[in-house]
């Protein structure tokens, strides 16, 4: 996938469906020093929703995970 295109999706692809966080912000505050759930949640709002972070968490640490592994963070 080009950048181009990876960043579109990252826009249009909500991470956190209770609160419509995309996942564009989620990925810009893991780069911001976000380096934990409870970090990005703090950041972002994600994980405050009527499912407390179930559906979202899991993304989110597969995201941070994904950064680290890429030498992105």
């Amino acid at each position: 996938m080009s950048e181009i295109n990876e960043a579109v999706m990252d826009k249009i692809t909500k991470v956190c469906l209770c609160k419509s966080i995309s996942r564009a912000t989620i990925k810009k505050a893991i780069l911001d020093g976000a380096h934990t759930v409870k970090e990005v949640n703090a950041a972002v709002g994600s994980g405050s929703g009527p499912c407390r972070g179930q559906r979202c968490g899991p993304k989110i640490q597969a995201l941070i995970d994904t950064m680290k592994d890429e030498g992105k963070i």
